[in-house]
């Protein structure tokens, strides 16, 4: 190791320091990027690659000690590409998305070299290292509220979609994501990317960056077998038009068995190189993705390069991974650089894309976004026609979309099987095939994959960049796009910064599909969200019709930060409240909709709208018994919790409005309570946790194929008998 001076003082907490690498009186004595500049000038420069390998190198070296002074976290992964992702940066690009939620200690060392995260406080390695995977810290993976990371990481199959939707976004600027070879094997990436492709082919400037490692996890990835001609033909055949692969074997000097081999390995000249291959392959990519290619670039080495150990065993560290540890000791010192070569790495770091990316990148700055006006609400009468709420709130989804040309609407099975054909005509499903008779035609702004991973995805991530969205799906099959929107919701509890709230609307519930069977009938997603409230930003809405939900939503869209879920019925259902009721009950949790005098009082808390007609109906019988009744509707359960029941103040941009005592006891208040829903019970916890008097629940068990609503909700015993039932036995 070599004598340290004049150390700089970002350097503190670097326990090694190397020599300097060879040639660095020639390439490495001016920055290749010079002041004021944004990148290097020339890709095919050797002292361009020169730097951008002593940058790859800082990469892996930070990785591996920040990893080990915890002796967790995972840099195997991140220093099989760290590469790309310096020639990446080198050129200008600084707009990186990943979906290795892995990849983490590698990206927080790039945001730490060019000073992103002196935002945070964190100055130094020292401190790099210790607020690694500390709460107010680098939490374990990827998130908004790291400086400069434009999107959050975790679940595989996920990058591509905050991508793209950035792409959408920002049609100027190049989003380059890495994608692992053991996530390629999630059935989500390449086909969100080709419908993605075939509805926006003007949309190519976001560039998967494939870390071809040849490991996953714990073992070999599933395309470790295949060559490089054949994963070239995967590519192609899925639409991409150019295939930029880099090989580190086509360098290898060392004889290294197997197809992937350690470019750290080789000797200097042809480490540098394979870093040159890589700087001239990203530059070629990035070019044909920004002039209208659909691209792909490719960088095969194996994984662990130049850390503590190779393949799957250099995934993650365990516990005797501290940085005593002989094979971490190892791995630093053979990253280990020079104190000048620190200097010029960061001097490099800070001048590329145009300073750090806590400054320059899209998402640290509010899009703005067109005025909407006035929404154009329309109250229908009470008791009057019948109405389809999700059909009102369609009309108002149309107006937003002709305001804001960005809008999208996500739907996997169809808007006009869920009462909002008029969605479709207004805004049109973006498809290849114009067809006056379906809506659909080029550059339309419904969006239709048969995925809901993919329409989540791409709607979730639209708020997630800062524009306005839309998920619409069936109740039953919601759950298969939740897992990305949980990642996008959580992440906006804690984003720096206010973003359009992501809302979804989920019709055709399982009392409208009894002829469709429980194939048809999961309203247990709604024990998915009743959990989620308790995050602080979750905001599940139960209109109980069409005048209710033109309010729910016009409130969802003044809302930033939030996830806000309507879900109604695609059935004709009568009027039952005015605009001011639920503007109230956004405010308060519920409303009471009907309420008739009697020796007792029973109290039906009722999540929903459909389920609402046994419910009347039993408060007609129970009144001919002289028995009173108050009907409320529990349209934002989450405002019902208490205070300490929601993890609320700790968000971003905190919502600490709840109900209290007195207003509770106004609405639930009686000699029996009845918790009513056609969902799952879980929505109604905010309710039987405060009410002190006698209560019971009535919620959906199972599904089953039945010819009508009432025979279904006959199934899973919600009668008006059986509540008039358990209604007596309560006030006894």
């Amino acid at each position: 190791m070599a004598a340290v001076t004049q150390v700089p003082a970002f350097c503190d907490g670097i326990q090694y320091f190397g020599d300097l690498p060879p040639h660095f009186d020639t390439y490495g004595k001016t920055p290749v990027i010079a002041a004021g500049n944004r990148a290097i000038a020339d890709p095919t420069d050797t002292a361009a690659a020169y730097q951008t390998l002593l940058y790859a190198d800082a990469l892996r070296y930070l990785t591996l000690q920040i990893t080990g002074s915890k002796a967790s976290g995972h840099p195997g992964g991140f220093a099989s590409q760290a590469e790309a992702y310096a020639a990446l940066v080198m050129q200008g690009y600084k707009n990186i998305i990943t979906e290795v939620g892995h990849h983490a200690p590698g990206f927080y060392s790039a945001m730490f070299l060019d000073r992103s995260l002196e935002a945070m406080g964190i100055h130094t390695v020292q401190q790099l290292r210790d607020r690694f995977r500390e709460q107010h810290g680098l939490l374990g993976h990827l998130s908004g509220y790291i400086p400069g990371i434009l999107a959050p990481a975790g679940p595989l199959g996920q990058g591509q979609h905050f991508a793209m939707a950035a792409a959408l976004l920002h049609r100027d600027t190049l989003f380059p994501f890495t994608l692992g070879d053991g996530g390629m094997g999630e059935p989500y990436p390449m086909s969100s990317m080709v419908h993605f492709h075939t509805a926006y082919p003007e949309v190519t400037n976001f560039l998967p960056v494939l870390v071809w490692n040849g490991f996953s996890q714990e073992h070999h990835s599933m395309v470790s077998l295949q060559s490089n001609d054949q994963m070239i033909v995967y590519w192609h055949g899925n639409g991409f038009d150019e295939v930029v692969l880099v090989d580190a074997k086509d360098f290898d000097d060392q004889d290294q068995p197997g197809a992937f081999v350690d470019s750290t390995a080789f000797s200097f000249e042809q480490r540098l190189a394979f870093t040159k291959a890589v700087l001239m392959g990203i530059d070629e990519a990035a070019r044909s993705a920004l002039e209208g290619k659909l691209t792909v670039f490719i960088i095969k080495q194996l994984k662990g390069a130049g850390v503590h150990a190779r393949g799957a065993k250099s995934h993650n560290l365990y516990a005797h991974h501290t940085l005593d540890n002989p094979d971490i000791v190892a791995g630093l010192q053979a990253n280990a650089l020079p104190p000048e070569a620190w200097e010029l790495v960061r001097t490099n770091c800070e001048r590329a894309g145009g300073g750090p990316a806590s400054q320059t990148v899209v998402t640290e700055s509010v899009l703005p976004l067109p005025d909407l006006g006035s929404l154009p609400l329309e109250e229908y009468t009470i008791d009057g026609e019948k109405k389809v709420s999700t059909t009102a709130m369609g009309r108002l989804v149309a107006h937003v979309g002709q305001q804001d040309r960005n809008y999208l609407v996500t739907n996997a099975d169809g808007n006009e099987a869920s009462g909002i054909a008029n969605i479709n005509q207004a805004l049109k499903i973006n498809h290849p095939t114009p067809d006056p008779l379906y809506n659909q035609a080029p550059g339309g702004q419904v969006y239709e994959p048969l995925s809901e991973d993919a329409c989540a995805g791409l709607a979730a991530g639209l708020a997630l960049m800062g524009g306005r969205a839309l998920w619409c799906s069936y109740e039953s099959f919601a759950v298969n796009g939740l897992p990305i929107w949980q990642t996008v919701t959580q992440a906006m509890a804690e984003l720096r910064r206010p973003t359009p709230s992501t809302i979804t609307l989920f019709t055709a519930g399982a009392l409208e599909q009894g002829r469709n069977g429980w194939t048809h009938q999961r309203p247990e997603i709604e024990a998915y969200f009743a959990a989620m409230m308790r995050n602080g930003n979750v905001f599940p809405l139960f209109p109980p019709d069409a005048n209710s939900i033109q309010v729910c939503y016009e409130w969802g869209l003044s809302t930033v930060n939030k996830g806000v879920v309507i879900t109604a019925s695609k059935s004709p259902l009568p009027i039952r409240t005015r605009f001011e009721q639920t503007r109230q009950a956004l405010r308060d949790g519920a409303i009471v909709l009907q309420e008739t005098p009697g020796e007792k009082t029973v109290v039906f808390a009722v999540v929903g709208d459909m389920v609402l007609l046994p419910v009347y109906e039993a408060a007609a019988q129970l009144q001919a018994q002289g028995i009173g009744s108050r009907i409320v509707s529990v349209i934002s359960p989450r405002r019902l919790y208490r205070p300490t029941d929601v993890l609320w103040d700790i968000c971003s941009e905190p919502d600490g409005e709840f109900l209290d005592d007195a207003g509770f006891q106004r609405l639930f208040d009686g000699d029996a309570l009845i918790g009513v829903t056609g969902g799952a019970s879980g929505m109604l916890e905010p309710v039987m946790l405060r009410s002190t008097c006698q209560r019971d629940t009535f919620a959906w068990k199972r599904g089953e194929t039945t010819a009508s609503p009432g025979e279904l909700l006959s199934v899973n015993g919600i009668t008006a008998d059986a509540l008039i039932q358990r209604a007596s036995t309560l006030i006894r």
